[in-house]
């Protein structure tokens, strides 16, 4: 239970020691966007990666050239979906949502927090965390396409440009 034999150890510690390389020179190679949190699709890029590196790691079934194989090809995709998304519109709306005001002029949007399963608690506790003891305050609070909660006081909307 605490203890198989110092094979079993010793293939963790060079594995791990070599995976862990690979995902360096993976995320070197694809850049800051790999691990970014833009949208749904980009935590799932970043959830996976550590998926697979723990697996790479832990599993004596999967080997390490298969697995670095799996991390390069999780940023292969994850790229290819941020080029093309750049490139053509159907391809952004496919793989990225759009940000959607919850809450303007210190109002509650009841459709749109029931469209986006946001309750007024919630709401309120992303006031709350901004520093804010009144939705009167707010001018806007947006819920981003990677799911969290911008709040913008009343006094810094400005023109609004900035708001979906």
């Amino acid at each position: 239970m605490f203890f198989d034999n110092w094979h079993g150890l010793l293939r963790v510690l060079v594995v791990g020691l070599l995976a862990y390389s690979a995902v360096i020179l993976v995320l070197r190679v694809s850049g800051k966007r790999t691990l970014s949190k833009m949208n749904a699709f980009d935590l799932v890029v970043t959830v996976a990666l550590g998926s697979t590196l723990a697996t790479i790691i832990m599993s004596k079934d999967v080997a390490l050239l298969e697995g670095a194989l799996a991390l390069a090809l999780l940023a292969l995709l994850q790229f290819v979906v941020a080029w093309t998304s750049l490139r053509y519109r159907w391809a952004e709306r496919v793989a990225k949502s759009d940000p959607r005001i919850l809450l303007r002029d210190g109002v509650p949007d009841d459709a749109a927090l029931r469209d986006e399963r946001v309750t007024r608690d919630e709401l309120l506790a992303a006031i709350r965390s901004s520093g804010h003891g009144s939705a009167d305050a707010i001018g806007a609070v947006i819920l981003e396409t990677d799911g969290s909660l911008s709040v913008i006081p009343r006094a810094q909307v400005g023109t609004g440009s900035a708001l979906p």
